[in-house]
């Protein structure tokens, strides 16, 4: 008060140019703790709260605000729910494997599912956060696997030297069709050994994941009676599979086809998966050093991979 005395002579405020400010010092800090504490509350949410303490704020007001403290509107992250049980295995598995050589993940057949969609449906949410905290933990949502009618299972094999058969299995109503252990099983007998002996050399490690129908007594079994070497494998870990990375490549070269019906699907994406260069099978394969110190470095949680 006694500068502004000094300079201008007065108490009061002069006029100044322009609109007056609609938030107070209050009303920002208000906005920002709504956002902080839950990172998926929408400006409308924000604004209906506080209106609810007689602050009558716009949308475009509330989002300028979360704007000036370096809060953008971004598109989560599917991450999968990882439990404080799957954490420490996944740090066990990385401080375990961090320092194999490259020889080690060549010989290494990785094997896995995914369901390739006739039509496309994202599910993608909003969330506020800051430029660099895509993969925080509580900036991502949980994903669950799941089929529906309109899809095909596809099993897949790859090495570092390629990808290997692409081998699908309807997703219907009739439970006989649907990929379960003796399906799996029929798979691996028919498939396994060829790619093996193609990408990998006599000598070969087969990498499962923990899926009921991976894990079942029938297919532990059935590994035993083959004398394959198989691959202990953290539960909640797609980040860490090359295979997984691979069957993003074959669903963004998928992006400019129009199958019509499930056939067409089918055809198109064996030749999405064929199409796969080596030097990308080889990069993501040899990236697994990465991926298992960034699982250090996140403690265990979902990384950005």
């Amino acid at each position: 008060m006694r500068e502004k005395k000094e300079c201008t002579g007065e108490l009061s405020n002069i006029k100044r140019p322009g609109r007056p400010r609609k938030t107070t010092v209050v009303d920002d800090r208000r906005i920002l703790s709504m956002v902080k504490k839950n990172p998926f509350t929408t400006s409308s949410q924000v604004k209906d709260t506080l209106q609810e303490v007689g602050v009558s704020l716009s949308k475009s007001t509330i989002k300028r605000r979360l704007h000036k403290n370096k809060y953008r509107g971004f598109t989560t992250r599917c991450k999968p729910f990882i439990s404080i049980k799957n954490r420490k295995a996944r740090l066990d598995f990385a401080k375990k494997h961090l320092k194999k050589p490259d020889q080690f993940w060549k010989s290494i057949l990785w094997t896995d599912e995914t369901k390739i969609n006739l039509f496309q449906s994202d599910g993608k949410r909003r969330v506020w956060r800051r430029k660099g905290t895509a993969h925080d933990p509580k900036h991502t949502t949980s994903s669950v696997k799941h089929g529906d009618g309109s899809s095909v299972m596809a099993w897949a094999c790859m090495a570092a030297n390629g990808t290997g058969s692409l081998v699908f299995i309807d997703v219907t109503a009739d439970k006989s069709s649907r990929m379960n252990s003796e399906v799996f099983r029929s798979i691996l007998s028919a498939h396994i050994q060829p790619n093996a002996s193609e990408l990998t050399g006599r000598c070969f490690t087969v990498q499962v994941d923990n899926d009921p129908k991976h894990t079942a007594k029938a297919t532990k079994s059935f590994f035993k009676g083959k004398n394959w070497n198989v691959m202990q494998w953290p539960s909640q870990s797609p980040d860490l599979n090359p295979i997984e990375h691979a069957f993003h490549l074959l669903k963004t070269k998928l992006k400019g086809e129009s199958p019509k019906n499930k056939q067409e699907l089918k055809t198109v994406a064996e030749e999405a998966w064929q199409s796969i260069t080596r030097d990308e099978t080889q990069r993501l394969v040899m990236s697994m050093c990465s991926k298992l110190q960034a699982v250090n470095d996140c403690k265990g949680f979902a990384t950005k991979y």
